[in-house]
């Protein structure tokens, strides 16, 4: 993994398979923002490749802050909220607003809340592909959950399903769990509001991404809760990284399984990687055309998502 950056006024508390964490240089044991940088290491099968994808760490970012800004209102739903904090404030000497995040590190970093985050990975599936396809084949469910019979590689389910796992520490496979687990883990009240809210923000961005000719497949949220018991939506959000957007043409035209799921997230980094390694040891380096490749569906989803 590489070494993350010295940045002035922050210090370097953790570091994660994609994301950089800060805090104030002055702050004590409980901050009260941090600084999260998306590096461009990309990771899959629960460990980080290399090399990574050149731009990824600041096309995760503008994405991500995209998304905030639709949930917090600005698709026309009621506001989510998350863990973003203003990122500039008055300077003290000229009154004038100056940014709080660095220079090195401008376009792929959040200043955000410190949260207390639930140790649960909301999960939302609105089609059948990946693991819960290969689970469905074998038994007809997707963690746990009975699906009707007769669905193929790449169908869309008759309502989202939300299959939430247990975070594992870096290194380690997150667990998926069962609705019930999820309640002995934080309780009721927070297991139902992670489910209830996962759900709604799915239904939401998938009515908008379809809108732009994208199929939002699945994806994933993470969520923490505020010193105020606000629970906010956090990490990274409907990225490329944490969710399978598909083309809605090649979806509702293909004839197999691959021309369906014509993807733009890291589906090329894991399909070559599952065809290139046997995961023992340590995974291969990933060659010039996985990267090449990856990072243009990067920026065409980005595109075509905000037209910018």
């Amino acid at each position: 993994m590489s070494s993350s950056p010295d940045l002035a006024g922050w210090r370097h508390v953790y570091s994660g398979k994609v994301r950089d964490l800060y805090v104030p240089d002055d702050a004590g044991a409980a901050p009260e923002r941090m600084l999260v940088v998306a590096s461009d290491r990309v990771s899959a099968f629960d460990h980080v490749l290399s090399p990574g994808i050149p731009g990824k760490g600041e096309l995760l970012t503008t994405l991500s802050l995209w998304w905030f800004d639709q949930l917090a209102g600005g698709d026309g739903g009621p506001g989510i909220p998350n863990h973003l904090v203003a990122a500039a404030r008055p300077d003290t000497a000229s009154g004038e607003p100056h940014t709080l995040v660095p220079d090195a590190v401008a376009g792929r970093a959040m200043v955000v809340r410190s949260l207390e985050m639930a140790p649960v990975e909301c999960v939302v599936r609105g089609y059948l592909t990946g693991s819960g396809w290969a689970e469905y084949r074998a038994q007809g469910t997707v963690c746990g959950i009975r699906l009707p019979e007769g669905l193929a590689n790449g169908d869309r389910l008759p309502e989202p399903i939300y299959t939430p796992a247990h975070k594992a520490p870096l290194g380690e496979h997150d667990e998926n769990v069962t609705f019930e687990r999820t309640v002995e883990l934080v309780g009721a009240e927070l297991a139902t509001s992670l489910r209830d809210v996962s759900l709604e923000i799915y239904r939401r961005a998938a009515a908008l991404a379809e809108s732009r000719g994208l199929i939002l497949a699945d994806t994933k949220f993470e969520f923490g809760v505020d010193d105020a018991g606000v629970l906010r939506l956090a990490d990274e959000v409907l990225t490329s990284d944490s969710s399978r957007y598909w083309d809605a043409h090649a979806w509702r035209t293909g004839g197999d399984p691959e021309a369906r799921m014509a993807s733009f997230d890291k589906q090329i980094v894991r399909d070559w990687l599952a065809a290139n390694w046997d995961r023992t040891g340590d995974p291969p380096a990933l060659p010039h055309d996985v990267i090449d490749r990856t990072t243009a569906r990067y920026r065409e989803l980005l595109t075509r998502l905000t037209g910018g």
